[in-house]
Order: C-alpha cells, then structure tokens, then sequence
C-alpha cells in the first residue's frame, strides 16, 4: 500500500486500531527513544546543530545512566546509518568477543547449557568503540560533547520514571544483582528506587568523565580498561589486556528482503536480523492485507512464519566467521517460497522449538535530522543488570552477552575463545525506492525479530500509522505450538488461534524473554520529508522533535 501509514485513525470506526497517543511530527528533527530524559538530551544536540548520530550517541549515553539495568557503557551497540552525505545505507558491529582464554570444557563440566549470569557471561563490551566509530564516520560533536548530559545527570540526579522504577524493582527483587558493588549503587536498601526517586550514580560519572576527557581508547587501554580488567580478574574472569586492546567494532554490508513495494534492511549475523526477514519473505506468499487486521487469520499466519524463522535462527545463527549456512541461502527467495508451502492456513505446527528463556532488557532509539540523516541504534546490557556484575569502583555494569553462546560442540555458536555470539539485537530500517522510510526497532531479547515483523506488517500490509502500528497488540512465540497475546486481541482471536491448535500461555512465560517489546518508530513522508513518529505505549519513552 504506497505510503498508506501516512494518516490517522483516531476518528475511530470499524477495523480502527487508533492508538490513544498521538505522532510526534516535525520538520527539523525528532528523537525517540523509551524515557523522556533522553529523547529531550537528543533533541537539544539537534536544536544545537547537531545531526542525528550526535543525537543518538548522547541519547544512548543518557539511557545508560536513567535506565541502567538495560543498558551502557558496559555492554553492546549495533546501528544502521542512512548518511545524507552518502545517500546509502551503512551498518555497524559492535558487539563484543569471549575472552581468548575462555573454555567451553569448563563451563561444560558444571552443566549443558550457558550460565544466565555472572563471569563466565561477561564479553569484551562493544558500546563505547561503536559510539566513537559512530561519531567518528557520520559525527559532527566529539565523545566529550555526547557523553556531556548523562555526566550531568549521574552527578546531579535524576527522577526515576514509572516502568522503569517497576522492572528495576522486580530485577532487586529476583536478585539479578550479584555482586556486593552492584548491590551498593542499584539497591543500597535491599530494593530499587520508588517512582520519582532521585537516584545520584557517582562512580558512574567519574567513569563517563575519563572517557570525555580522554576518548574511547581509555575504556580499552587507559585507565578504565585497568580497572575493568582488575574487577573481572577478582571475579575469576579469564580477560587479558589484548582482549580489550583489540576490540574493535565492524562496518559491515546491511542485508535485506523485499516486502510489497518495500525493503526491510538488518544487520547481519552474528545478529537475529535475518529472522525477520526470513519472517517477511514466507509471509509475503500471503495476501495478509486481505485480512483484517489483528484477525485470527491474519495473526495465525504470522505466528507460523516466525516459527520457521525461528528454526532456522536457532539452528544457524553464529559468528559469521563460523556459520556453516549462508545469508544469502537463507533467504534465497526459493527458499522462502518451500518454507511458505509448509504452512498450514488452518492447523499451527508444533514442531518448531525456540531458545531457553533469555534476557531482554535493552534500549532502542532513533533519531532523523533535516538534512536527511537517519539512526536506528540499539544497546544493550541483554539480561536485567546484565550478568549482574559492576566492575569494582566504576559504576559500569558489565553485559552477559556471553549467555547467548551454545555449549553444543556441535553447533556453529559454540563458545570460543575471541568469538561474537549470538545475539538478539537487530535496529531495523525500512526502505522504499532505495530511500529510508522508516526507522525503527522493537527492544525486548526474543521478541525483537517477531515484533519487527507485526511492526512491518502493520505498516504495509494495514495502513496503520507508526504510533498505530507500535501500540497494536503483540503476540509472542514461545517455542513449539506455545503463544502469549497480549490482553487488547480481540476477545475472538484467542479462541480462533486455540481452534487451529496453538497453545496459549499467560503473558507472564513471555516476560523472562522479552515481554511484548516496545519500539520507536520514525517514518520519513516521500513527498514533504515531515518526520512522522511514534514512542511505544509500552515503555516510559517519547518522541521529541521540533
């Protein structure tokens, strides 16, 4: 449908899906991202004259410290760049590797599976070498100039918002906190912040200065990579000072599927992008916008086309150095087509399994500025406080991305010394006529690539527009013929899906993977260049433009 979700619903009506927020417009620059304080630090840098990688860094390095059992300097970054200068699409890794020392027959002699949390999690923190390579190739601040408002904020404080207040309280009280550091600066009194709390993260800033004053290289071989490398040594860590010195982050070729007129563009492996677009390429067999939006029908087919994405995700998914399986058979448009044929229009397969329960929090933002540019940007401790850990006097949290690896000798994302895992994090652009369209991601481990696709689907295939497409109900597949829906579906859909089979489960078995996700979302007008957004109900996030 061309440029169909360039409108509003909110009259109402039958098959509205009208969400009760209104899109942020704007001429200049928008920023949205899941907590007010950083869509507001991300709009100043444009207002300042700054673009929109400005904007993104400073927003994230905010995040870090309003939302830090999600995210920071302790854990991963990847982004895509539409550059105006360029008038192409750039995709940047940076995500960390394992440890070179690092043993798998170890780990796996105290279990089959990854530990969820703790040393053994930790890898090599990509963040900061992704914000500065960022800044570096599309940039107009400097590090010091980014990293400015969460320094202010970590000294001075800030207000804690309201679902962030609830999840850092549940993470205090599941005990994701392991370490006596970190029970000092999240939880000093047993509990996290009440709404409204004014928390202060002092050794936090003293870090964020040194990387202001000093540049990225001091987080990798400076002062800070000393004391990072002192905490992970007491904590039985088996890093050396190369596996810091030698981080580095990757410019990489983005990948993508056409959709109706459209093209879905991801971050390749060792990233679940390819998820949603093996996703789209089966669902593109159907003529899904023939269906009512959020019907039975129409969700079913979904469910069943993340299925068997699903499965080649889990099977295949690793470092790219070490996949067996190309991306470029996986979504080889046959093969999209047989995996479409096994679907079954009125009977869920139950043959497909997903992965154990994961971590999901994360952020995700993005940010678009008048002169064209656009950032679809993710970061991400994954778990709850990440493998719970802060590094000695810091105030960094360091990430347990390493909890993505497999133990299985033989699958191609085995855990190995200097290897990137597998990882959930995939920023997603939408293209038409080779221009962005929309940027937009769905933060939340699991649901992230099949969030993507209702996002997707909701956009081309319904019309809705991106606050509409954001806030429409989600499901979440769970692994076999097990869904969760969220409780707005329409009291029919549940009893149509349980008749073709699927299992519903309570929404709390989605929780520990992702919950339903929440997204951002910036669509760009092919005709005006109006910046059109939305911020997840989900979240305590906004869109700010001007």
């Amino acid at each position: 449908m061309e440029g169909g979700f360039f409108g509003s619903r909110r009259a109402g009506g039958p098959g509205s899906h009208a969400s009760a927020r209104s899109m942020v417009l704007a001429g200049n620059g928008v920023v949205c991202t899941s907590q007010p304080l950083a869509s507001q630090a991300g709009l100043a840098v444009l207002r300042a004259g700054g673009n929109a990688i400005d904007a993104a860094v400073t927003a994230a390095a905010v995040q870090g410290v309003v939302e830090p059992y999600s995210t920071g300097i302790g854990g991963d970054c990847f982004a895509l760049v539409w550059s105006a200068r360029d008038q192409r699409l750039f995709a940047l890794n940076g995500s960390g590797r394992a440890p070179a020392g690092v043993s798998p027959e170890d780990l796996r002699a105290a279990g089959s599976e990854m530990p969820r949390q703790g040393i053994h999690t930790v890898t090599v923190p990509g963040a900061v070498g992704a914000w500065c390579a960022l800044l570096e190739k599309f940039g107009s601040r400097s590090l010091g100039d980014a990293l400015a408002p969460a320094i202010q904020l970590a000294e001075d404080g800030f207000a804690v918002s309201e679902v962030i207040s609830h999840e850092w309280n549940l993470t205090a009280q599941f005990g994701f906190l392991q370490n006596d550091a970190a029970r000092r600066c999240f939880a000093p009194r047993g509990t996290g912040p009440a709404v409204g709390q004014v928390m202060h993260f002092p050794d936090l800033a003293r870090s964020l200065r040194l990387l202001a004053d000093g540049g990225g290289r001091v987080f990798y071989e400076g002062e800070l990579s000393d004391r990072l490398l002192k905490a992970l040594r007491a904590e039985g860590g088996s890093f050396s000072r190369s596996d810091f010195a030698d981080a580095r982050p990757t410019w990489v070729e983005p990948i993508g599927v056409d959709y109706r007129g459209y093209r879905l563009c991801e971050i390749p492996p060792n990233t679940q992008g390819i998820t949603a677009l093996i996703s789209l390429g089966i669902l593109e067999q159907f003529e899904i916008g023939a269906l009512e939006c959020g019907s039975a029908d129409a969700v079913h087919l979904t469910i069943e086309a993340v299925k068997l994405a699903f499965a080649d995700r889990n099977a295949h998914i690793a470092d790219p150095d070490h996949m067996a399986a190309s991306v470029e058979a996986l979504l080889d448009p046959a093969s999209l087509r047989a995996l479409a044929g096994r679907i079954d229009p009125s009977r869920a397969a139950a043959d497909v399994v997903a992965r154990p329960p994961a971590g999901s929090d994360t952020v995700y933002l993005t940010a678009a500025d008048g002169e064209g540019n656009v950032v679809s940007f993710i970061n991400s401790l994954y778990g709850a406080f990440g493998s719970g850990l802060v590094a000695g006097d810091t105030g960094i949290v360091l990430q347990n991305r390493g909890a993505g690896f497999s133990l299985d000798p033989d699958h191609p994302n085995i855990l190995a010394g200097g290897k990137r895992p597998f990882h959930t994090l995939c920023p997603a652009m939408l293209l038409q006529n080779g221009k962005p369209r929309v940027s937009f991601g769905v933060m939340g481990g699991e649901v992230q690539a099949q969030g993507q696709v209702q996002v997707v689907s909701n956009l081309v295939d319904h019309g809705l527009n991106v606050q509409e497409a954001l806030d429409a109900p989600r499901f979440h597949f769970l692994g076999a013929a097990d869904v969760a829906l969220e409780p707005e579906f329409a009291t029919d859909v549940a009893a149509g899906l349980a008749e073709r089979g699927h299992e519903l489960k309570d929404a709390v078995h989605a929780l520990v993977r992702g919950g339903f996700g929440g997204g951002q979302a910036i669509a760009i007008h092919p005709d005006t260049g109006v910046l059109w957004a939305g911020s997840d109900r989900r979240k305590d996030g906004a869109a700010a433009g001007f």
